[in-house]
């Protein structure tokens, strides 16, 4: 799979959990869960207890949060949560 990619980083209070290029990100928004592409617009939004999925080259991968927030923009995906 080839073409554009998002930079996502995931950090809890005690370290990095995700610091990654991957090619879509799904997010488990506080209104409902959404899907980030390269070429996202740019948006802050709260999250709830849920997932962050994302594709990579190795495929697809999990991350179990409780809480937190995201920044979307430039292609870059970053979220403070509470895992």
């Amino acid at each position: 799979m080839a073409g554009p990619l998002i930079h996502l980083k995931v950090v809890s209070p005690e370290k990095t959990l995700v610091d990654s290029k991957v090619f879509s990100v799904t997010l488990p928004g506080t209104v409902s869960p959404f899907e980030v592409l390269p070429g996202h617009a740019a948006l802050i939004s709260s999250l709830e207890k849920g997932a962050i999925t994302y594709r990579t080259e190795d495929g697809e991968a999990s991350l179990p949060i409780s809480t937190g927030f995201v920044r979307v923009g430039s292609n870059q995906v970053i979220a403070a949560v509470e895992a």
